[in-house]
């Protein structure tokens, strides 16, 4: 329990919180779990095998729950965190395990929504007042929910950034094609004017990814480096995946590893942009929503995608410098699996 109490002093246990100057010395997590895609009115098994792995940290990547809404009174929303705050195994780690969260569509209010929902502002109380994020926090005064945190000494520093993929993001373009293969919902769309992060959380990420740290997780709720499908993913604006490719080159930005949801399908892919070190992507998803038929060209994945209930866990090896990304399924057994020393995520310079 004394490992325990240490993390929870630099990282609160209900929500993500500043870590003073003194604290930021502390040794950071070595066992990080993450996933996405919980429906609150479907039963969750999978948060014993979660609590039986014992991380020191989890991240909530989006659609914690389910609760698209289409008015201001929210109801659906409400209800849906109602629901999840009684479901037994999600309420132990909310109480027991330091976490993390951000959200995707469905706990944003609307099924693939982006800048355009006229509601999210009453769907971020329901989020902030849900993850207990105090009062002094940045995101209350901010629009968007993207935050950061920094915890370790040099050498054993870790960086955790989460992106809000939802407030900001321009209209998607429309397939031609609905259900073809590669176009079955949305076309890349390469106008420049067209967004991601919005110029206000461009600038943040910039600024962020000048700091220095050994290891950087990036949370996107959607898919950062993904190919071969026409659901959301960073693809559908190839200028603003570019220029994340670019922000993190210009920053000189190490260590860098992407952690994603929202697709109901578990992969790891990795991607080498002219210029960058490998990028390697953990796709998570669902905790309990599964597209049990997925099948999709791969061009960068690693391995076949995971069609079952998962769950991703990072192992961090701080005085090996290496660390172990996996999936695991809803009894806690690796399904995927891939290991990586931390010089091999930076730059030749």
């Amino acid at each position: 329990m004394f490992r325990r109490r240490t993390i929870s002093q630099l990282i609160a246990t209900a929500a993500l919180l500043p870590v003073p100057a003194a604290a930021q010395g502390g040794r950071p997590p070595s066992r990080i779990a993450f996933g996405s895609c919980a429906d609150q009115a479907q039963p969750q098994p999978i948060w014993d095998a979660i609590l039986a792995w014992r991380p020191d940290l989890f991240i909530f990547m989006g659609d914690n729950v389910y609760g698209d809404f289409r008015g201001a009174d929210a109801t659906k929303l409400k209800s849906a965190y109602e629901t999840a705050s009684q479901i037994p195994g999600y309420a132990r780690l909310r109480e027991t395990v330091p976490h993390l969260a951000v959200w995707d569509d469905h706990d944003y209010g609307k099924n693939d929504g982006g800048v355009e929902f006229p509601y999210k502002a009453v769907a971020k109380d329901e989020f902030l007042k849900f993850w207990k994020v105090p009062a002094t926090d940045i995101r209350r005064t901010r629009d968007g929910i993207y935050t950061s945190q920094i915890v370790g000494p040099p050498g054993m520093r870790l960086q955790i950034m989460l992106l809000d993929v939802r407030w900001f993001r321009s209209p998607l373009k429309p397939t031609d094609k609905r259900g073809a293969p590669g176009k079955q919902r949305y076309l890349p769309d390469p106008d420049p004017a067209k967004t991601m992060l919005g110029d206000i959380q461009w600038r943040w990420l910039g600024n962020e990814l000048r700091k220095p740290a050994d290891l950087r997780l990036i949370v996107s709720s959607t898919q950062v480096l993904a190919e071969g499908h026409g659901f959301e993913r960073w693809g559908n604006f190839p200028l603003e995946r570019q220029k994340l490719f670019d922000t993190i080159r210009t920053a000189g930005a190490n260590g860098i590893v992407f952690l994603s949801g929202d697709r109901h399908i578990g992969a790891l892919y990795r991607e080498a942009p002219p210029g960058l070190y490998p990028l390697l992507e953990v796709t998570s998803s669902g905790l309990n929503k599964v597209y049990a038929t997925a099948r999709e060209p791969g061009p960068n994945r690693v391995g076949d995608l995971l069609a079952a209930a998962n769950f991703g866990t990072l192992d961090i090896d701080w005085p090996g410098r290496r660390l172990t990304l996996a999936l695991r399924d809803v009894q806690g057994d690796v399904r995927r699996s891939l290991a990586i020393r931390f010089d091999e995520l930076r730059g030749a310079g």
